[in-house]
């Protein structure tokens, strides 16, 4: 007999009923060490203060109204967004799936209305993630996304990521835009490098196409910028963000420059709970805390710590790891073994770690995790592999 939840997930026999900062608690009093982060998305940790007060204080006053109307927590947000982004204009949206979908189409219609309605192919690269929509999962075009979904969206041309060369090729004068996750997360947690990110930007100006950035994952503030692409010195024309602007909210927004946006007008794209004040307010609360240049630096020297101390373990144990890659506080670690078997072992250890493409586990703890928290996530994957050497 099916469950009553449908079983798309392989779920841990792990549950939660409470949350503090980088921990979490089941029914037992037992406490895990979350450098999970709900992927990415808790970048303030569980049950933050200041998001437990602006959320209990809105929801004493208004929850929805819909997009029918002006949402004051809604234009508080863009313009924080709009102040310390490339971005001019925001839609708001529930999740990062929703934002990609935006992004996509607004892209479209920026060359449609700008006279050339062929241009509707978007370049996406091997080993991308952008949501499960039969969009994004057309965008992505990996076999374990797509089997048994079929027939898919057209107008995605897939590439290999990394590779200039190929990517020049596959422009044509049907390409629309280039759609890029800096930092591949789903993928492994591979970067790319400033070099290809630079070369898109100029490819993009030099075919007048659009650069379409996706930092879903990889965004509000975990690699020690406020967006990973920062590190480059280049800007997209638009951009894809959720996960940590709401700290555990469900929240997302597109982002753009006003000449990609120029084709978005009234009608053209809509959302009923995008953009309510619930999450608007909570998103307006991470922003406040996490785009200052305190709180990035932080996150920058905690990632210095965590990278030194997971090299020593990763050298301690060349029967389980392989290396450890990444930016900021977004690192995978490549594992000898399967990379499950290091997830496992650590909910033995009590800590949660979450597993991503080519045999990685990721760590994507909330950014404000304290540098003795750090130290003791070290110390139990240390644990767990020991646990895990003893078996091999």
């Amino acid at each position: 007999m099916i469950p009553s939840v449908l079983p798309t997930y392989a779920r841990a026999p792990l549950s939660f009923v409470r949350g503090e900062g980088s921990w979490l608690m089941d029914a037992d009093g037992r406490r895990y060490l979350d450098m999970g982060g709900g992927i990415a998305v808790n970048v303030l940790g569980h049950a933050h203060p200041a998001l437990v007060s602006v959320l209990q204080d809105q929801a004493t006053q208004l929850w929805h109204t819909s997009n029918l109307y002006n949402i004051p927590n809604q234009q508080a947000l863009a313009d924080k967004l709009v102040e310390h982004t490339f971005a001019d204009t925001v839609f708001v949206t529930n999740s990062g799936t929703e934002s990609m979908e935006c992004c996509v189409k607004m892209a479209r219609k920026y060359h449609y209305e700008n006279g050339a309605p062929e241009r509707v192919s978007i370049i996406t690269f091997e080993g991308s993630f952008h949501g499960r929509s039969i969009g994004m999962i057309s965008a992505a075009g990996a076999e374990k996304l797509i089997k048994g979904f079929g027939p898919l969206l057209p107008g995605f041309v897939h590439v290999p990521f990394g590779d200039h060369a190929a990517l020049e090729a596959a422009i044509d004068d049907k390409t629309a835009a280039i759609m890029v996750e800096p930092i591949q997360g789903e993928g492994g947690i591979v970067p790319l490098p400033d070099q290809c990110l630079k070369g898109m930007r100029d490819l993009c100006d030099q075919h007048g196409i659009l650069l379409i950035f996706d930092e879903i994952q990889c965004g509000m503030g975990r690699t020690g910028k406020l967006f990973a692409h920062e590190w480059s010195g280049i800007e997209p024309d638009i951009m894809g963000i959720a996960k940590g602007i709401g700290g555990g909210f469900p929240l997302g927004a597109c982002l753009a420059t006003e000449k990609a946006a120029s084709g978005m007008v009234a009608g053209s794209h809509g959302s009923t709970y995008g953009g309510n004040p619930l999450a608007c307010a909570v998103g307006g609360a991470v922003m406040d805390i996490v785009s200052t240049d305190a709180f990035l630096g932080e996150v920058s020297a905690k990632a210095g710590r965590l990278r030194q101390r997971l090299e020593g373990l990763i050298a301690s144990h060349p029967d389980v790891f392989v290396t450890v890659r990444g930016v900021g506080l977004m690192l995978g670690i490549e594992c000898k073994v399967t990379n499950l078997d290091v997830v496992n072992a650590g909910y033995d250890q009590q800590i949660l770690t979450v597993p991503g493409g080519a045999n990685v586990i990721r760590l994507l703890p909330p950014l404000n995790i304290s540098n003795d928290e750090i130290d003791e996530a070290v110390a139990r994957l240390d644990k767990a592999a020991t646990a895990i050497e003893a078996n091999l």
